[in-house]
């Protein structure tokens, strides 16, 4: 128990992988709902489609408002679906209280196409922080997949 839980009084047990097992997690219906209070994730319409078990994926639509000059969803865009997609990973085993501390991003291939999906999962996770790394594909409307680029960041648990 690190000293801040200590004067919480928010002991924390780790399960069978070293994530820590938190009472009262989030779940899917929560993590939704906590996506839809952040007025930029409605503004780009954003949806959280899977969370758990170290892992969250998420999911854009795209529309004319989110491509850049070229017809391509905007960098921007793919750096928001990754940055959201590790700190929605991660928070399936650090708790809702959780911030990016950083990440980057390789844009692999312009992103074309119907939607946008981020797909995160937690690489290695403490009590207190974790690394997590985001794939983001291109999906076309006949359901193919090309991915567009690759993102890895650390997240960690904010103090109460």
């Amino acid at each position: 128990m690190t000293e801040h839980d200590q004067e919480h009084g928010a002991a924390r047990d780790v399960d069978s992988t070293g994530a820590p097992d938190l009472p009262g997690a989030l779940d899917l219906p929560l993590a939704r709902k906590t996506l839809d209070a952040q007025p930029f994730s409605r503004l780009v319409g954003a949806e959280v489609t899977a969370f758990g078990d170290g892992a969250a994926t998420l999911e854009i639509p795209v529309r004319d408002e989110l491509r850049q000059q070229n017809g391509f969803v905007h960098g921007g865009v793919l750096a928001y679906a990754a940055d959201n997609g590790i700190t929605f990973a991660a928070g399936t085993v650090l708790g809702a209280a959780v911030l990016t501390s950083g990440f980057t991003i390789q844009y692999v291939r312009p992103a074309t196409g119907a939607r946008l999906v981020a797909r995160a999962t937690v690489a290695e996770a403490t009590r207190r922080q974790a690394v997590v790394r985001c794939d983001l594909f291109a999906v076309a409307d006949d359901g193919t997949e090309s991915l567009c680029a690759l993102a890895q960041g650390t997240v960690r648990a904010t103090s109460a």
